[in-house]
This record gives structure tokens, C-alpha cells and sequence, in this order.
């Protein structure tokens, strides 16, 4: 809903003379714009809310490391990232890159895909409100969760087939009374059959932004977690 606002901007009155006439400057016009959300979004929101969205615009830098322990197997990859300015530290044990995603090239497309998932898992939650542009929301008030077999709530964010590096994926978020993301299944193409589920463990405030840096699958098949998680805020 749009809503029109008049200001009557410097109203002046001249008191050097009683008969002088008073002068008024034009009526300035402000245009405001209400955002509307739907029901879905209002869900997306407040997940969001409830993992620090409102702290977020204070973030002036966010470094983790993003680990993989797949059986003996273990994968590990940290990042600096300034959220404000998009410029990007990879850091891994053969190489660092550094780059702004406002410029990826033939020599960064291979980190900043990299980024961006590891990225995601870090802050999904917020990716539900941050990620309005060829998605869509669905929400389920009552879902078991597929690993807890617990009664949640269940919105699923799904991604159409265009941009991004892996479009048409999709996204089940189980969520609990007080909003926080417990379990989540990742469907590649949005095909009905999960391609990764997995547990989100051991919240932690970071300065206001609330992250789960624990992440298993069944049976431990894969162990996802963070660690060396900082978040630094503007003062």
C-alpha cells in the first residue's frame, strides 16, 4: 500500500512589516512505499528476525571456515568477506584468491562458487528474505522432520530455472516454535527426493547474528560444520 505524505516545508512568515503579505514555499511531496508481504513471507521474515536480521546491517565483516568430514576424508576452505564493499579472502591450504563479486572472472568463478555455498549453509535463514528475485516460498504448519521425525513447521524456498550457479534448486526448512531452523533437506532441481539432509546444531550468537555451526547427516554419513567463525560490526 502506498501511502502519501504532505509536508509543509519552511513555512515563512515575514514580521518586518503587519502589512506585509506572508509568502509559503511549495508543498514539497514525499512518496512512501509500504512493503506488502504475504502470509509466506511473514513465515521468511520472521525465521529471518530470529537468526539477527536486524543486526545485519551493522556487519562490516564475516570470516569462517567451512569444513567437510566425509568418512577419513576431511575438506576444509575459510573465507573473509566484507558484506558492505563484496570484497572476498579464500584462503586454502594450496591457495588464496582474493576478488569482489562485482567483477568475478575466469580466475574467481571457481571461488566464488565455492563462496556462495559455503556462504549459504553459514546464513540460509537469512537467504529466505535476502533471495526475492526467482524464488518462491511455501509454507506447511505442521511437517515431521526427517531426521528427529519431531513435529516443526516446514517452508520450503525454491529457486526457478534462471541465475545463479545452480538454479531450480529447492529447500525444506523445519523450524520450531521459536523460529530457529532444526533440520533442512536440500532437493537438487527440485526433484521430490532429497539430495542432502541434515541436522542444524549448536546456535551461537556471533555479535547479534545467531549461526548453527553443526551440521549432520544420517547415520554421520557427512559432518558439515564451521569453525573460526568471527563477526565483526560497524560501532
Amino acid at each position: 500500500m502506498k501511502k502519501l505524505l504532505l509536508s509543509l516545508a519552511g513555512l515563512a512568515t515575514c514580521i518586518a512589516c503587519k502589512n506585509e503579505p506572508k509568502t509559503e514555499e511549495p508543498v514539497e511531496m514525499v512518496e512512501v512505499v509500504e512493503e506488502v508481504r504475504t502470509p509466506e513471507q511473514e513465515v521468511a521474515y520472521a525465521i529471518a528476525d530470529a537468526s539477527g536480521l536486524a543486526n545485519w546491517d551493522k556487519v562490516s565483516e564475516v570470516a569462517f571456515t567451512f569444513n567437510v568430514d566425509r568418512g577419513d576424508s576431511h575438506f576444509a576452505r575459510s573465507w573473509k568477506w566484507n558484506p558492505k564493499t563484496q570484497d572476498i579472502t579464500m584462503m586454502t591450504a594450496q591457495d588464496t584468491l582474493t576478488y569482489n563479486r562485482a567483477t568475478v572472472d575466469s580466475t574467481s568463478m571457481d571461488a566464488d562458487k565455492g563462496f556462495i555455498n559455503d556462504a549459504y549453509w553459514l546464513l540460509a535463514p537469512m537467504h529466505l528474505v535476502w533471495d526475492k528475485e526467482n524464488t518462491t516460498l511455501t509454507v506447511q504448519d505442521t511437517a515431521t522432520a526427517p531426521m528427529s521425525k519431531e513435529k516443526l513447521s516446514k517452508i520450503t524456498l525454491t529457486y526457478t530455472d534462471q541465475g545463479g550457479y545452480t538454479p531450480g534448486d529447492a529447500y525444506d526448512f523445519f523450524y520450531d516454535d521459536k523460529n530457529m531452523v532444526k533440520e533442512w533437506i536440500y532437493r537438487r532441481g527440485n526433484v521430490s527426493e532429497f539430495s542432502m539432509v541434515t541436522t542444524w546444531d549448536d546456535y551461537q550468537d556471533y555479535n547479534g547474528i545467531q549461526i548453527a555451526s553443526d551440521h549432520k547427516a544420517p547415520e554421520d554419513a557427512v559432518h558439515l560444520y564451521f569453525t573460526d567463525i568471527a563477526v565483526k560490526t560497524e560501532e
